[in-house]
């Protein structure tokens, strides 16, 4: 085999590209989904996410999904979990923001079961109480939070970029640099970056002088040593346009150079990337955006 070829591989290799699993059948099923299109990352919900309260865990389950992930390839450390769409922690409703919390709770405890490393979640909307106000209650849960799973301190909470969709906390990374600042026990606390939300919001990563400048601009903010994840998705919509509808990647409004600038960026080399993109029955999509993926590394 040619030395440039043998490279590549290596890089490609080096890479941990996954996608979101499906739990159908039982959490003990994704990572053999997983294996199925070639991940080295994964993403699950750890119960239905449209659910408040999911069915127990049970050991056997727990065991099996720690023996197929083994089987799989797959480390721990590249997995994340994602909470439940229905969590609204920046909430001004008292009943809901406390159903919230508890929902939040017992997804970190999921987690935890599971030996899943992270959890990734919108921080929220304020239901047009005001941003400051948001992040505050955000902010407050997240504690709260962290406190009471202490036994599953293995659990760290990532705060994803979102779009900023009608009152949607998160689309700033001065808001993250704000809940990060609040938390009592910071090492618990990171950030998953979330491509179609980070252009939805505003920002522009399709040039090299603006992939440059965002982050430089999250590392002064947040700091890079808080990214965690990527979620790589394609957008629907344009820049700024507060909108989160994913694409397929290069076939939406980011295009495939962004994804090439990520790849072969190596201050990311050892960052987890899933795919959130539209799913179909037989996860070929999973296949195909991998597949450009993989063709855009160097």
């Amino acid at each position: 085999m040619a030395r440039g070829k043998m490279a590549k591989n290596e890089r490609l290799e080096e890479r941990l590209l996954g996608a979101h699993m499906s739990i159908s059948g039982g959490v003990e099923k994704a990572p053999l989904h997983a294996k199925s299109v070639g991940c080295k990352a994964m993403q699950i919900f750890t119960k239905s996410s449209n659910q408040w309260k999911g069915k127990k865990l049970e050991g056997e389950s727990i065991d099996a999904y720690l023996e197929n992930l083994n089987a799989a390839g797959i480390k721990n450390a590249h997995t994340t979990s994602h909470d439940s769409y229905l969590i609204n922690l920046g909430s001004p409703d008292d009943a809901l923001r406390e159903k919230s919390l508890a929902a939040f709770v017992d997804e970190i405890e999921r987690a935890g079961a599971l030996k899943i490393p992270y959890l990734t979640f919108h921080p929220g909307s304020h239901v047009g109480s005001g941003e400051e106000e948001g992040l505050n209650r955000v902010a407050e849960c997240m504690n709260i939070a962290l406190e009471k799973t202490q036994k599953h301190d293995n659990v760290t909470l990532l705060i994803e970029t979102t779009a900023g969709q009608g009152n949607y906390l998160g689309y700033k990374f001065e808001h993250m640099e704000y809940i990060i600042g609040r938390m009592k026990d910071k090492k618990r606390v990171g950030v998953c970056f979330d491509t179609c939300h980070v252009l939805a919001a505003g920002y522009e990563i399709r040039t090299e002088e603006g992939y440059k400048r965002t982050f430089k601009e999250f590392d002064k903010i947040v700091g890079l040593e808080k990214l965690k994840i990527f979620h790589l998705n394609d957008s629907k919509y344009d820049i700024g346009s507060r909108k989160d509808r994913h694409e397929h990647i290069g076939k939406g409004f980011l295009g495939k150079k962004p994804f090439g600038f990520l790849l072969n960026d190596g201050r990311f080399k050892k960052i987890p990337m899933v795919l959130e993109t539209p799913k179909g029955k037989d996860m070929a999509e999973d296949k195909m955006n991998l597949n450009t993926l993989r063709k855009l590394i160097k």
